[in-house]
């Protein structure tokens, strides 16, 4: 019988065979630990364009000092003179209203009474102190009168101090019934005239300080929306239109007025001329051709640390990057671009917050911006 017909041998060709069959198949198949890639983002995009040019806003007001006190007494009573009035001008440490300071006058007296019998009292126990501690010396008096002068001396002085700070706390009030300018400035109102009886804290006098000039405006909602920030603001006389000067928006209000819905608008002013006299009428506006930077929405911002940064599309690759901005002003629904950003490019306004460097996107739409 031939050894190459034997079942031995047919098996064992029959193994060989299935063993390099497999180590084909092994071959061919992929990696698997291979990475899978990642996928394909769908994001919606903004072309960047030329800025638009702005139009000019113009809104009227009127001129206000940048800071205004209102001067009150401390106590209550009868105002005895007011020695200012409307338009006044008044000095650093000028007396400008009075109170009738009788009754604290009488305090202060009675004050100054209980101090002498206290003192007095302070006296008659430092000296009984004394004897008793010179007789103790000689066993001449008992431990327990020797005692009581030493308490009769310390409750005197504690007696005497309290009268002291009676004393301090009396003349305090005694000054308090005259008030006095704590800046100088220009009196703008009055709260209350002569022999009338005022509380505390009721304005007497309201002063405008010289530390400067306010462009004070109502704009609505829209307008403070359309105003940059750190934007030059034109003041000019509404007499004269020729009288201009620049100034900057230094305070707007958080809540618009109950019954106008408008937002009050303080812009504080750069060297006004003296003919910006408190309450004169103003014209102001902001110059639609200084307005600069690129508007995009604040959804396509992303903040890394301290840098606030976009994603930006190859058109050609549809593969994102991120690029570093400059933000001129930023609000909930825009930010203004200063620097970062040029013509032509395509930034990620939605879905930036899933995208990784270099990954590939699918645009659901572009928009001009």
């Amino acid at each position: 019988m031939s050894s190459i017909g034997s079942p031995l041998a047919v098996r064992t060709r029959l193994a060989s065979c299935l063993a390099v069959a497999a180590l084909a198949l092994a071959g061919c198949q992929p990696e698997a630990d291979k990475a899978p890639p990642a996928p394909v983002r769908m994001v919606r995009t903004i072309a960047i364009e030329p800025p638009r040019q702005s139009s000019d806003l113009s809104f009227t007001g009127h001129i206000e000092a940048q800071d205004q006190a209102s001067l009150s007494f401390r106590i209550g009573g009868r105002l005895a003179e007011r020695l200012v009035g409307v338009g006044s001008t008044v000095a650093e440490n000028e007396v400008v209203a009075r109170l009738d300071p009788e009754n604290e006058l009488n305090d202060l007296r009675a004050a100054r009474a209980a101090l002498t019998a206290a003192e007095g009292a302070l006296r008659k126990a430092e000296n009984q102190y004394q004897r008793q501690s010179q007789l103790r010396t000689r066993n001449v008096t008992s431990q327990a009168d020797f005692e009581a002068a030493e308490q009769g001396r310390v409750a005197a002085r504690a007696q005497a101090e309290a009268a002291q700070a009676r004393v301090r706390t009396a003349e305090d009030i005694v000054a308090f019934t005259t008030l006095k300018a704590d800046a100088p400035g220009i009196v703008t109102s009055v709260g209350a005239e002569p022999a009338e009886v005022v509380p505390a804290g009721r304005m007497i006098v309201q002063l405008a300080r010289r530390d400067g000039r306010d462009a004070v405006f109502e704009l609505p909602a829209e307008a403070i929306r359309a105003i940059p920030a750190d934007t030059n603001v034109y003041v000019a006389l509404t007499g004269d239109p020729a009288t201009t000067v620049r100034g900057h928006v230094r305070e707007v209000a958080p809540q618009a007025d109950p019954v106008t819905r408008t937002f009050r608008v303080r812009v504080g002013l750069i060297d006004p001329p003296a003919s910006f006299r408190l309450g004169t009428a103003v014209s102001g506006s902001i110059r639609g051709g200084e307005v600069s930077g690129i508007a995009i929405p604040a959804t396509a911002l992303t903040e890394r640390g301290q840098d606030t940064s976009v994603w930006i599309v190859d058109p050609n690759a549809l593969t994102v990057s991120l690029r570093k901005l400059d933000l001129i002003s930023r609000d909930p629904a825009t930010a203004l671009v200063g620097k970062g950003l040029a013509l032509g490019d395509i930034v990620v306004t939605a879905g930036a917050n899933l995208l990784q460097e270099g990954q590939r996107v699918r645009l659901s739409g572009a928009e001009a911006r």
